[in-house]
């Protein structure tokens, strides 16, 4: 991944640490794909299995950091294993908090009327969709050392950002026109805001990449804390 070592226990030690990091983002991945059937299907067992499964991810974070803290006292990192170890441990905390936004997806989902019909549930189930493929692709970016596809997915949180201000307008018209729809709008409002803050995690990951590789942070304009 980051070429040999003169010591091939340190190569070792840096494989597990991404194979780690892998293992945590697909069970993101999961997550957020069982939060989106909760939501577009009613499924209520997947919406169960995301609220059950966050815990895993919290105890992978704490393995990283403990990994983490394990090469940096024994191994004494420079240059780009520096910056991976240091990102990695960044990427897990983006994971974990991924991993509570699909919960809360899956949370409220549990709690729509299941006869509830609003094309606003079909637009969220469509960022949703935009929200995993980059989640993924991030994920592929990052064991990869794939810059491209980091930008790749950097370029598209705007893509997500349109989507959640449509969505936004579109569902306080509903109120307005039905105040009897508002708390499935509120909910659907805290849903489309959880699957943005998903995106701007995937946009946090992407930037980590390009940071390994490159040393450089990339110029952003964003209002959303990192």
């Amino acid at each position: 991944m980051t070429g040999e070592h003169i010591v091939r226990s340190y190569d070792t030690d840096i494989d597990e640490l991404v194979n780690t990091i892998s293992e945590m983002g697909g069970l993101a991945e999961s997550q957020v794909a069982g939060a989106l059937a909760a939501l577009t299907r009613r499924d209520v067992e997947a919406a169960e299995r995301v609220i059950t499964a966050d815990a895993r991810l919290d105890e992978i974070e704490e393995k990283v950091d403990q990994m983490s803290i394990h090469l940096f006292a024994r191994r004494q990192p420079m240059a780009r294993d520096l910056r991976l170890i240091a990102m990695s441990l960044k990427i897990s905390n983006d994971l974990e908090r991924v991993g509570d936004y699909a919960a809360s997806v899956a949370k409220r989902a549990k709690r729509l009327d299941p006869g509830l019909q609003l094309n606003a549930i079909g637009s969220l189930g469509r960022m949703g969709a935009l929200v995993q493929d980059m989640l993924t692709d991030v994920l592929d970016a990052y064991i990869e050392r794939d810059d491209r596809q980091a930008m790749s997915v950097w370029h598209r949180d705007a893509e997500v950002d349109d989507f959640y201000d449509s969505l936004f307008r579109e569902l306080i018209t509903y109120v307005l026109e039905d105040p009897r729809t508002t708390s499935a709008c509120i909910d659907l409002l805290f849903i489309a805001k959880n699957l943005e803050r998903i995106g701007d995690h995937a946009t946090n990951i992407a930037e980590r990449v390009h940071y390994i590789l490159h040393g450089d942070r990339i110029n952003r304009v964003r209002s959303e804390p990192a």
